[in-house]
């Protein structure tokens, strides 16, 4: 959090925590919706479906985001009530990731938009204006690919796991076993610091860069082609 500060002042350090917080809550529930959308009850029985970060992330999770920028949260769900438990295991693990991917997509698209408006001249705002839009749909995009990419890694007690282990029973006996699932927690906090915090933010980065410069430049094609016209030719 002070880095954030100290590299891009407070406008970063809000675009950050905002969508650290709102990717989490939403992201777990995704997880409680399709939970419920299969039968089972328990994230709202457990007063789990709401949209406080405490009740997602609790206490120890925001402190560890505030002192170390790692944070986490869970949706209490019972597989066991679900109308079909193993492709219920698999489309309640799913939710939580594929909410990051379309929040990444909502936000790249608007941030492509966003800089196709300014740079074709259809809106004029101030630049700060300019750049703190930018930097806030940019981050939202960003850190969501980089959220629905680690928690898809088939690593106990992310995403993958579970959805490999929906699939799967032999994977299921495999994942449930006590040592996989404790050295796994070791091989996430590994992933973690020397995955997430290089490659797979490089990776991603790129990706989020790629994604709405095309939106921009689509943007600009579509505006730039004259009425009747689907391929430009007349202007």
């Amino acid at each position: 959090m002070h880095s954030a500060y100290e590299n891009g002042g407070v406008v970063l350090l809000f675009s950050w925590t905002f969508w650290v917080l709102a990717s989490i809550v939403l992201h777990e529930l995704a997880h409680g919706w399709a939970a419920i959308a299969n039968g089972d009850r328990t994230p709202r029985e457990l007063g789990h479906m709401t949209v406080n970060p405490v009740v997602h992330m609790g206490w120890m999770s925001l402190l560890f985001f505030a002192i170390a920028g790692i944070a986490w949260g869970m949706m209490p769900t019972n597989p066991a009530r679900y109308r079909h438990e193993r492709r219920g295991r698999v489309l309640v693990a799913a939710a939580g990731p594929a909410m990051n991917l379309a929040l990444a997509l909502v936000t790249l698209t608007a941030a492509g938009a966003w800089t196709w408006a300014v740079a074709s001249q259809r809106i004029a705002p101030a630049e700060h204006v300019v750049a703190n839009v930018t930097i806030f749909l940019w981050i939202g995009g960003f850190l969501n690919l980089v959220l629905a990419a680690f928690n898809l890694l088939p690593v106990p007690p992310l995403d993958g796991s579970n959805i490999l282990a929906g699939a799967s029973p032999a994977l299921d006996r495999f994942f449930s076993n006590p040592a996989v699932r404790m050295y796994g927690l070791i091989v996430m906090l590994v992933l973690f610091f020397r995955v997430v915090d290089m490659p797979l933010q490089r990776t991603m980065r790129e990706a989020a860069n790629d994604y709405a410069g095309w939106v921009a430049t689509k943007l600009g094609d579509v505006a730039g082609r004259g009425p009747g016209d689907p391929d430009g030719a007349n202007n």
